[in-house]
């Protein structure tokens, strides 16, 4: 690690580069034995922050919005990867004016995006998210610089339901998650602390840190599936499981070039 640009990185923590390696495969292998498929893009040497590619875009019904980033470091990722939507056939893709750190600030919640600002996404995109996607957007505004990302704070676990650390945000947005999510999971900092809401649920399999044991517990109290993935050399660049994770809604797949037998 050589830059910090969240209150999680520090530069003088080793990191066990072959353990993150097999953590993220794990994570590849966890979604595909979910029965999910999973698509890679390939690094590119000096953007290490490249493996938290959820923060690149945010894809709804085929359309992809992709990234604007608020840090020096992490500005050239959002070009590889809308060259990745172009060479994969997304239906529509989009350049952002304003600063927006896609699905990190971003989270789809049914017909709905929850977009978060205070600490990195402008705003402002959060009407250029709402005019692209053709969502409804709401806003919720970041207070503790911990969780600077708003899927630090918040998890989507279906279409009606979420999780969420209440003192990481305003008093307003409370107001508003409290009114939209009666029913939502509280989480607690003992599970936060290892971004345990930086999740990813099909619905059903909800896979988490496996260090947010009582998250788990809530999870698996409403019906839910857990999934528990240890990510932690991920968790020392502020990262996690979403963080490693771009849903691609409303893709398909273009289908391969048909060969010709000569």
């Amino acid at each position: 690690m050589t830059y910090s640009i969240n209150d999680w990185m520090d530069p003088g923590t080793p990191v066990d580069v072959e353990l993150a390696q097999r953590q993220w495969q794990t994570l590849v292998d966890t979604y595909r034995d979910l029965g999910h498929h999973v698509h890679l893009i390939d690094p590119v040497p000096g953007l290490p922050d490249m493996v938290f590619v959820t923060d690149s875009g945010v894809v709804v019904d085929g359309v992809a919005l992709g990234a604007r980033y608020r840090t020096e470091q992490r500005g050239p990722e959002a070009a590889h990867v809308l060259r990745w939507f172009e060479e994969n056939g997304l239906r529509r893709i989009v350049a952002p004016n304003y600063v927006n750190e896609g699905e990190g600030d971003l989270l789809v919640v049914g017909d709905m995006i929850f977009a978060g600002t205070g600490f990195r996404t402008d705003e402002r995109a959060h009407a250029e998210a709402e005019w692209h996607l053709r969502r409804r957007v709401a806003t919720v505004r970041l207070t503790d610089p911990r969780y600077y990302h708003l899927n630090t704070a918040m998890g989507v676990l279906d279409d009606h339901t979420i999780a969420y650390l209440p003192s990481a945000f305003d008093d307003r947005s409370v107001t508003l998650l409290r009114a939209m999510f009666p029913d939502a999971i509280i989480a607690t900092e003992d599970d936060t602390r290892f971004l345990g809401l930086n999740l990813v649920s099909d619905g059903h399999n909800v896979v988490l840190a496996s260090q947010a044991t009582g998250l788990a517990e809530q999870v698996r109290s409403r019906g839910y599936n857990p999934v528990p993935v240890d990510m932690s050399e991920f968790l020392k660049s502020g990262g996690g499981i979403k963080c490693c994770t771009l849903e691609l809604r409303g893709w398909t797949p273009p289908a391969p070039a048909e060969r010709i037998q000569p």
